[in-house]
């Protein structure tokens, strides 16, 4: 499924069979989660993807071929592609662990072709093994949904009081973790959503309520997942002092202002950019243990764009998955 010009439908396309460089794999494709992210480059508000390109960056499938001096994984495993495509290696960032940040990386399913296909390549250190313990529609939301909340969920600190905005794909993978450490969990969704918020109670949260209500206590931190600038103010509304607003998303509409007090006693905001392989490592294992279980919502890969307007309406209970083969 291609994306010919940003703000256009994706399209069936017959492309040529690619074909693995140096370092990477030839991937046999067999599910790819959507999104919201291929949703901002679909709809042309993430700039300079790759065009005409292959979106999805959430990938599983199994090796199939190898190129030259690729040796880490045989063919027949099956592997995870995030979204961290490859880095330069060489940068202030990469040398420091911060990979994240290099200027020089590419991007799966945006800078670079991505899972929405029946074969695609990637960068063989830039993929995940994958535990055995769930299905590949169920792993692919681990992929970035999975990973980005867990990074949200790490840079918000051992705040024992959480709240998640926008309760979707990251959000409800988060509220599974934090209910292990153990955390009170507080969901906000779309106002009057109760069904979204039967699903947030129904994951594991204690209080779920609409983004425009106030939590029954203050929240010690907060992770905006919605792509909805308003909501940090709002965050910070609910926030005890000392408090942190993580804002998870790669886009989000203009923050209005605000008043310094929301922002005193030591509240403060801060960003959410991309993974490193690290965050991986560590999450992959801690899902597999606690038995971590993605909800789903399955299409064929040729209703892939169906599955963006699905997303975009807010029509998705947890993560959409394309099913490839």
């Amino acid at each position: 499924m291609v994306l010919g010009r940003a703000g256009t439908p994706l399209a069936p396309r017959e492309l040529a069979e690619p074909r693995p460089g140096p370092g990477e794999i030839l991937i046999a494709v067999s599910a790819c989660g959507v999104c919201r992210t291929d949703l901002h480059i679909r709809d042309g508000e993430l700039p300079r993807p790759s065009l005409p390109l292959v979106p999805g960056h959430q990938v599983v499938g199994r090796v199939v071929a190898r190129g030259d001096e690729a040796r880490r994984f045989a063919p027949g495993v099956r592997v995870g592609v995030p979204w961290l495509g490859g880095t330069d290696g060489s940068c202030a960032y990469c040398r420091g662990g911060r990979e994240n940040l290099c200027p020089g990386a590419v991007f799966t399913g945006y800078t670079r072709d991505g899972g929405f296909a029946e074969l695609c390549t990637a960068n063989e250190r830039f993929c995940f093994p994958l535990p055995d313990a769930l299905d590949d529609a169920h792993s692919a939301p681990l992929l970035c949904a999975g990973l980005i909340g867990y990074r949200a969920l790490r840079l918000a600190g051992d705040a024992p009081r959480l709240g998640l905005y926008g309760y979707g794909s990251s959000a409800h993978l988060v509220a599974q973790v934090a209910r292990d450490q153990p955390r009170r969990i507080f969901a906000f969704t779309r106002p009057g959503d109760d069904a979204g918020q039967r699903f947030a109670r129904d994951t594991g949260c204690d209080w779920a309520g609409g983004s425009d209500e106030r939590p029954p206590e203050p929240l010690d931190a907060a992770i905006v997942f919605a792509p909805v600038g308003a909501l940090v103010p709002a965050a910070l509304r609910a926030l005890a002092p000392g408090g942190v607003v993580v804002c998870a998303g790669i886009r989000m509409s203009d923050i209005p202002s605000f008043p310094y007090e929301l922002l005193w006693e030591e509240r403060h905001i801060r960003s959410v950019a991309n993974l490193t392989r690290r965050d991986g490592e560590e999450f992959l294992p801690l899902a597999a243990r606690l038995g971590l279980r993605p909800t789903v919502e399955v299409f064929p890969l040729a209703d892939a764009e169906a599955a963006l307007a699905a997303l975009r309406a807010g029509r998705i209970t947890g993560s959409a998955v394309l099913r490839v083969s």
